[in-house]
């Protein structure tokens, strides 16, 4: 198992030309998974980090900032959607009911914003609500860390 393993990695990374093109990769890749698009990038950080060891904390810094300024856009289009809709509608939807729950817990909702399915959307959520940007983004950043950190050590762990 192990062997068909490394090999299937070792394929990936060929085809990828990952360790070429590196971190510039998993910033990229780390920002257009955390908008609404579905992709993921925490296997392309664990293809880094095994095929160049040495690029354990550089790679999971590189994929925490691009996957939180991912974050960032995405509360930006909940911002500007609920502009558009409240002057389409002229009233303020941020009085519903269904998003109380995003309101009660206010930016530190963010840190779920590593969640998979519902991490991006509740990030345009906390636009859409007009929650603090900065905070928003600082409560992303200590999610994402802790799951590219997480996530790559443990993935590492499991591939010796």
């Amino acid at each position: 198992m192990e062997a068909w393993l490394q090999q299937m990695i070792h394929l990936m990374l060929e085809a990828l030309s990952l360790p070429q093109v590196g971190l510039g990769a998993v910033f990229v890749i780390a920002l257009i998974s955390a908008t609404l698009l579905p992709l993921g990038s925490e296997p392309v950080v664990l293809l880094l980090v095994n095929a160049k060891p040495e690029l354990f904390w550089p790679a999971i810094l590189v994929a925490t900032v691009g996957n939180t300024l991912g974050g960032g856009i995405s509360w930006w289009m909940g911002w500007g959607a609920e502009r558009a809709y409240e002057a389409a509608t002229h009233h303020t939807p941020r009085d519903q009911r269904v998003l109380g729950w995003l309101r009660r817990f206010g930016a530190k909702a963010c840190l779920l914003s590593w969640l998979p399915i519902v991490g991006d959307p509740l990030c345009a959520l906390a636009g859409w609500l007009r929650l603090p940007f900065w905070p928003c983004l600082g409560y992303m950043a200590i999610g994402k860390f802790a799951r590219y950190l997480l996530m790559t050590a443990l993935g590492v762990y499991l591939l010796r």
